[in-house]
């Protein structure tokens, strides 16, 4: 819905881009699902852990301690002062909105990226065994409800 409002009230905007998070655990399925374009992974960021414990973007911290916003030049962070924590790069993700914008970004298209997956991803946290994540046998019409199969 949220395109179709865009197609309707902004007939000059040809391409949505949008991001996906690995170090949120986002790998971009509802991206994939939708038929967006994935065109790689953008380099990674280095953000800043301040003092008070508050994380803040690189373009927030600088090595004076002063930084322009809207014009304006406030007081910041300084660097020194900071522990660098390095984000992992995020997917990039595009959808054209014409047929001629789909032919002109066709060739940046790269596979898509799978979920990782991890030992711990998959363990039930009360249990010490592995495969909570693996999928439930469906039941077949031999089963009797229960997930047994025969029918005694």
């Amino acid at each position: 819905m949220a395109m179709m409002f865009l197609k309707k009230n902004s007939p000059c905007l040809r391409l949505i881009v949008s991001f996906a998070d690995p170090g949120e655990g986002h790998h971009g399925g509802i991206y994939q699902a939708g038929n967006w374009l994935y065109t790689g992974v953008r380099p990674s960021t280095t953000e800043f852990i301040a003092p008070d414990g508050r994380q803040w973007h690189g373009r927030m911290v600088s090595k004076d301690g002063k930084i322009k916003v809207q014009g304006k030049y406030r007081p910041c962070w300084k660097t020194s002062q900071c522990k660098p924590v390095v984000k992992p790069g995020k997917h990039r993700y595009l959808m054209p909105l014409d047929d001629e914008m789909r032919k002109q970004i066709e060739p940046l298209r790269k596979r898509y990226p799978k979920r990782v997956r991890s030992v711990d991803s998959d363990t039930s946290a009360i249990h010490a065994e592995e495969g909570g994540a693996i999928p439930t046998r469906t039941l077949s019409i031999e089963d009797d409800g229960a997930g047994r199969e025969g029918g005694d």
